[in-house]
């Protein structure tokens, strides 16, 4: 019989078949899975809905639609999708280069801003590294951490808002990267740039500070990392194509950096990982300020109206300056269900540690009223 023991088998393994489980990498068993808003096609079939009459304001995602540049752009590439896509995302980078008043070299293009992390945990993280962010933070910071083998230090977030002097506080020898998000997923809730520039240039030289700006468009005001990273400090931040401008289908990001690290990450990226119609339409749609502009400005008009629906209702919620508010829905889990019964579909919050609330995505002004008249009825 073959001896598996070199490979940490017990002697009950060696008696019995080996499973996939057996064979697996140790921190795959443990690693938690992602779990995305509903589709609307899926929760149609199942509640006997028209598709048609199913809203979505689970995912964050722009109720305006796509840009309208990045759409034509895409739609144009389509003719020569037989072709693969330029694997150094040349023209991207050189576009976003010129935007931020950078080179080319200081940005690595990913599918969606979630592979960046990703790589970026891929490429710095091992057994016995900690990284440090909130309790209720954007899940794909412990999902990267925990698959190469490190440990995630969740800092508790009083009233679901960072504790940045906590952050700082759980940073340690063995911390490698530390994670935060203004505006925060799913909380909503924002850090002042000052003190977010303050708390990166604290941290030592060997902890990178990674900067999740994936709803920065929402705001007024962001902080500027530029003068830390030219200054030599590790910090990097990550944006995404899939909210202010809409292209969440087409799964593009970039994360900016030094030219090393960027290099490093080049290293570990998968070759053609940007599929040929998301990088046009990303190139084409970094021109769309009228779109971004029209995005902010419904998304405002959209808080302003949920907000004093849910007050009116009753039902507390946070503050956010995103493009959705976390609500605290008596019964969150039921009225999740009861909702989707009726073709709204939203995001329940428990596997964010926020059991009994509901994340509600901004939708068009008669979308926000059909959410708002459905959650009255409960």
């Amino acid at each position: 019989m073959r001896t598996l023991a070199l490979r940490g088998f017990s002697l009950m393994s060696v008696l019995r078949m080996a499973t996939y489980a057996d064979l697996a990498n140790r921190p795959v068993l443990t690693q938690p899975v992602y779990e995305a808003g509903r589709p609307i096609e899926v929760v149609a079939r199942e509640f006997g809905l028209e598709p048609s009459a199913v809203i979505k304001l689970a995912s964050n995602e722009n109720p305006l639609g796509p840009s309208p540049l990045g759409l034509a752009a895409a739609k144009k590439a389509l003719d020569n999708c037989h072709l693969y896509p330029d694997g150094g995302c040349t023209f991207l980078r050189e576009k976003l280069a010129k935007k931020w008043a950078l080179e080319p070299g200081n940005f690595v293009i990913g599918n969606g801003s979630n592979e960046v992390m990703i790589l970026l945990a891929q490429a710095f993280l091992r057994p016995g590294d900690e990284v440090v962010f909130g309790s209720q933070a954007f899940i794909v910071y412990k999902l990267a951490t925990m698959l190469f083998g490190a440990t995630p230090v969740e800092v508790p977030m009083p009233g679901y808002r960072h504790d940045l002097k906590a952050m700082r506080a759980a940073v340690t020898a063995k911390t490698r990267i530390v994670f935060l998000a203004s505006p925060n997923n799913p909380t909503g809730g924002t850090d002042d740039p000052a003190d977010i520039l303050a708390f990166a240039a604290s941290l030592p030289e060997d902890v990178i500070f990674c900067l999740d700006e994936a709803y920065t468009e929402y705001l007024e005001a962001s902080a500027d990392l530029r003068p830390l990273m030219k200054s030599g400090r590790k910090v990097v931040l990550s944006r995404t194509f899939s909210k202010a401008y809409g292209l969440a289908g087409l799964r593009v990001g970039y994360l900016l950096g030094s030219t090393e690290v960027c290099g490093l990450l080049n290293r570990v990226r998968q070759p053609f990982n940007v599929n040929l119609p998301a990088l046009a339409a990303a190139e084409a749609a970094l021109d769309d300020d009228a779109f971004v502009r029209r995005t902010r400005e419904v998304n405002a008009a959209g808080i302003a109206q949920l907000s004093a629906g849910l007050k009116q209702l009753g039902f507390a919620f946070i503050d956010g300056k995103a493009n959705f508010l976390a609500a605290q829905i008596p019964k969150a889990e039921e009225a999740f269900t009861s909702l989707q019964k009726a073709g709204v579909i939203v995001r329940p919050l428990r596997g964010y540690g926020m059991t009994g609330w509901l994340r509600l995505t901004v939708g068009t002004e008669a979308q926000n009223a059909r959410l708002l008249a459905e959650l009255a009825k409960l």
